[in-house]
């Protein structure tokens, strides 16, 4: 803090009264620290050793991306809360997927309305016979809504995804546009050069900070058998104003370039809670398992059982090395033990009353963070009808702004280069649409 300096009254006051001078001081610094935010402070014993470093939007990501990828997929693989987040906003997003609804403006087109509408049935019949084609993917796998999911789920898991545009021809579609989806871990900077003021994380950027080029592998990175790793670099914008390449992530401060997964928040949370889920479940299995252990005393074993049969029995208890496993052949077995061994069983109590409890508790601190509300993500509507209703109604306004996201950002780009091609191959008419252009106006379908 500042130095706080006194002002001519202080200084009267000094000369005749230190103590009423030193009295108005300190009653100022108290009013001085009162005014400032505790969460600044590093005076207080909570905050004193928080010192978390202050970086720029990419200086704060850049570094952990690979391992937050990693282990995003991983929980989306392996833990099942994980996998049901994601599971649960592709579904609600995308859907069957989204839809292109042509409304042309009949007034300003000059159109009476019964043209209007032949012209609006034609235009969706012309998207349809591309989009619901497999010849739209590159990879001729998905249709244009397949394209969709696999999109949003790719940007969900690794944080970003990239689409670019090709034009294939010699299909047997009438259209030549293609897109083809390239993972996260395919953008980076051409030899793995280090990152510098205009180049990051494989985007080249402007003087404005916009992506001009985009530096991607042939094959990706952790391929099973890499081989000579080969770079190609793609102009975001070709000469001629066509859009080659479609950056998707989600942009959460001024400058960032690239995208963080959706569940990088939670990732610890989220391996923790599926260690201690798995702990409980084998423990269960355990409890379930232990049934009877037999030990014999050693006098009677020497009694009851001659040489042959003394080795026989002694060969087949020293064979359980302690696991409950399928050598028991199914749990509820008796097991014998070496005479002289004896077990000590724990009581497990198991399955645990308070997992429950605690696993959903855990729950609700996650779903907010996911903005997915704790009874749809868990699946389970326990309460009220109005706390149901509440709850979707919560979660539809999350669906709504990420399907505006996709629609504005995936699809919007990806429609206007097909209707161009559409016009200019002839299939769909409108008059002007590329004067239209030219003049910094966009045609809309």
């Amino acid at each position: 803090m500042d130095k706080i300096k006194l002002n001519i009254v202080d200084k009267a006051i000094s000369i005749f009264s230190p103590r009423m001078a030193f009295d108005r001081l300190k009653y100022r610094s108290a009013l001085a620290f009162a005014g400032s935010y505790h969460g600044g402070s590093s005076r207080r014993p909570a905050l004193r050793n928080w010192n978390p470093y202050a970086g720029d939007a990419n200086e704060d990501t850049i570094y952990d991306l690979p391992a937050l990828r990693a282990r995003s997929r991983d929980l989306a693989r392996n833990a099942p809360i994980g996998g049901a987040a994601l599971n649960t906003v592709v579904t609600n997003v995308i859907g069957t997927g989204l839809s292109m609804q042509s409304n042309p403006d009949a007034q300003l087109l000059g159109m009476d309305e019964q043209t209007a509408n032949a012209w609006k049935r034609n235009v969706e019949a012309e998207w349809m016979l591309w989009c619901d084609s497999v010849d739209c993917d590159a990879s001729r796998t998905n249709t244009f809504y397949g394209l969709q999911a696999l999109a949003l789920r790719s940007m969900l898991e690794s944080g970003d995804v990239i689409a670019i545009t090709p034009a294939i021809t010699g299909r047997s579609s009438p259209y030549t546009l293609t897109v083809q989806l390239i993972e996260a871990d395919r953008l980076v900077n051409r030899n793995h050069e280090r990152d510098t003021a205009r180049k990051i994380a494989g985007v080249t950027l402007d003087d404005n900070g916009a992506p001009i080029r985009y530096a991607i592998t042939k094959q990706h990175p952790g391929a099973v058998r890499p081989g000579q790793i080969e770079w190609i670099e793609i102009d975001a914008w070709a000469k001629n104003g066509r859009r080659n390449v479609i950056h998707l992530f989600e942009r959460r401060r001024p400058g960032q370039v690239r995208g963080v997964p959706y569940l990088a928040p939670v990732i610890e949370h989220l391996k923790q809670l599926a260690r201690y889920s798995e702990a409980e479940l084998q423990a269960a299995v355990v409890s379930a398992a232990l049934a009877i252990f037999i030990k014999m005393d050693a006098d009677a074993f020497q009694t009851l059982f001659d040489g042959q049969s003394a080795d026989t029995y002694i060969q087949g208890a020293s064979g359980w090395d302690g696991s409950i496993n399928t050598d028991l052949d199914g749990p509820g077995k008796a097991v014998n033990l070496l005479p002289g061994e004896s077990v000590d069983v724990p009581s497990l109590g198991r399955p645990n009353a308070n997992y429950d409890p605690f696993f959903l508790s855990m729950l609700k601190q996650i779903g907010p963070v996911l903005e997915i509300p704790f009874e749809v993500l868990i699946k389970h509507f326990s309460s009220s009808y109005s706390a149901s209703r509440a709850a979707l109604l919560d979660f539809w306004r999350f669906v709504r702004v990420r399907r505006d996201f996709m629609a504005t950002y995936f699809c919007e780009p990806i429609k206007d280069l097909w209707f161009e091609e559409a016009i200019a191959s002839g299939r769909i008419s409108a008059p002007g649409f590329f004067q239209i252009q030219d003049s910094g106006r966009p045609g809309r379908a």
